[in-house]
């Protein structure tokens, strides 16, 4: 709820007095003594959702170029007219659960920080992100995403456009670009001194898991930076607290600009290019579900001529949001059928292995592991896993010598793939292991004992 006091000018305190008291609102009114041109000060309580429509009844009474008005939050109203009026506008759908279009700029200008705060905290946020990524650790990484102020610009240039103020849509549009660059240098400087003076041990930073994680973009990402867009732009026009909302947008920018700095320091030009593609694809699809959603709640500009001309400016953005994410969704396509061919292909290996181990009514098995290789960009051209192994519960003093052959046999997608067979029961102390090619005879392996279980490893290993 809020509470609004209005500077009543000289000749207008009936018209904006009728125009309260056919709203029925209840109002304390206080004589001007400063001796300037307003004659009063009128204070009334609103439901959120009133303040707005309200506002627009006192300027058609003639208040909006002579006067000022000042909105306040309010704790608690004890009024049964106020409960009238909170459960009329609360049936409104135009106006039902969203604070008034001079909040909402208000807000979205309280979000984006001053210059310098905004390019501290961005560095800031991108150095600690960078440490996170490299270390492997989610819990710095999510550290990173609490200071990071990138909520408020995307949320400015969403309400700029829909409310037709160009100064506001560009000063937030700026601010992202702005903000991308600054914390992708940071993460690059960073990584880089961190590389030269080697405080960190040389390593291959793509079988990093926040870096993988990064590298191959697919329809999720997608998913996630449109809910962060609708999430932003919802807690804005509801008035709640955007600060957790915050890092939700920071999810989506902050860790994929550490990973472009990483692979500028590394001279990964791929990994710079998944990562790239990933933080391009948020922005604009946070940019366009917030003016969406923004757009779909009712606001538009204050003057009834303009609203026309935000219509035509929101959709003009919005077609070009759209075409943009569609051209960058045909690399995600690529990377989801990527994935969907290499879950076939894994499911299809999976069943085999059962079917197979099936047809040894005394043999259980345990557990299939599929292993792919270490480099994420082979991986993606090739799917396939590079090994399989498979372990077996079996009876002591059983022995299924042509089960690893007959396992590399089924598994038709694994060309040049090595199968790995091992054997465990809970009698036998022995561990005995054997290697076999695809076609070819098993070779046996070193044996030893100690363990209060049997392991018998068999490999098929490519020609």
């Amino acid at each position: 709820m809020r509470l609004v006091q209005v500077m009543i000018p000289a000749g207008k305190r009936r018209a904006v007095l009728d125009a309260l008291d056919d709203a029925g609102v209840e109002y304390a009114l206080t004589d001007e003594m400063s001796g300037q041109e307003y004659t009063a000060v009128v204070s009334f309580p609103l439901p959120t959702e009133a303040v707005e429509p309200i506002l627009e009844r006192l300027r058609e009474a003639g208040i909006e170029r002579e006067s000022y008005t000042v909105v306040l939050d309010a704790q608690t109203v004890v009024s049964k007219k106020f409960e009238r009026l909170s459960e009329e506008y609360a049936e409104d759908e135009e106006t039902g659960g969203r604070i008034s279009r001079e909040e909402l700029k208000t807000e979205a200008d309280q979000m984006a920080p001053e210059f310098s705060t905004y390019v501290l905290l961005t560095v800031i946020s991108a150095v600690i992100a960078t440490a996170g990524v490299l270390l492997d650790s989610a819990a710095v990484v999510v550290g990173s995403m609490v200071i990071a102020p990138l909520i408020g610009p995307a949320m400015a240039a969403s309400v700029g456009t829909v409310l037709d103020d160009r100064g506001m849509f560009v000063r937030g549009a700026r601010l992202q670009l702005l903000g991308v660059l600054v914390a992708i240098l940071a993460a690059a400087g960073f990584a880089v001194l961190l590389k030269e003076a080697r405080l960190i041990p040389p390593m291959d930073v793509t079988t990093i898991g926040q870096v993988r994680e990064r590298l191959l973009p697919d329809f999720l990402s997608l998913a996630v930076a449109i809910g962060a867009g609708v999430a932003g732009a919802t807690s804005l026009r509801t008035g709640v607290s955007a600060s957790l909302v915050g890092v939700m947008i920071a999810v989506a920018l902050i860790p994929p600009t550490a990973v472009i700095g990483i692979g500028i320091a590394y001279g990964l030009p791929l990994v710079v290019l998944g990562a790239s593609v990933l933080v391009l694809l948020n922005v604009l699809s946070i940019n366009l579900a917030g003016t969406a959603t923004l757009w779909y709640a009712g606001y538009r500009p204050r003057q009834w001529f303009r609203t026309d001309e935000a219509r035509s400016v929101t959709l003009q953005r919005i077609g070009v949001l759209v075409a943009s994410i569609a051209v960058l969704s045909v690399f995600l396509g690529g990377v989801t059928y990527i994935s969907y061919t290499t879950a076939t292909i894994e499911d299809d290996m999976v069943a085999g292995v059962q079917d197979t181990v099936d047809e040894y009514p005394e043999a259980t098995l345990v557990d299939i592991e599929l292993v792919h290789d270490d480099n994420v960009y082979e991986r993606a051209f090739d799917p396939r896993p590079e090994r399989v192994v498979v372990t077996v519960a079996r009876p002591p003093g059983e022995s299924y010598p042509l089960l690893p052959e007959r396992i590399a046999s089924v598994l038709r997608n694994g060309d040049g793939l090595v199968v790995e067979v091992r054997y465990i029961d809970s009698v036998t102390v022995s561990e005995q292991g054997s290697t076999a090619q695809s076609g070819a005879a098993p070779e046996p392996r070193r044996s030893s004992s100690g363990a209060p279980w049997a392991q018998n490893s068999v490999l098929a290993e490519p020609a």
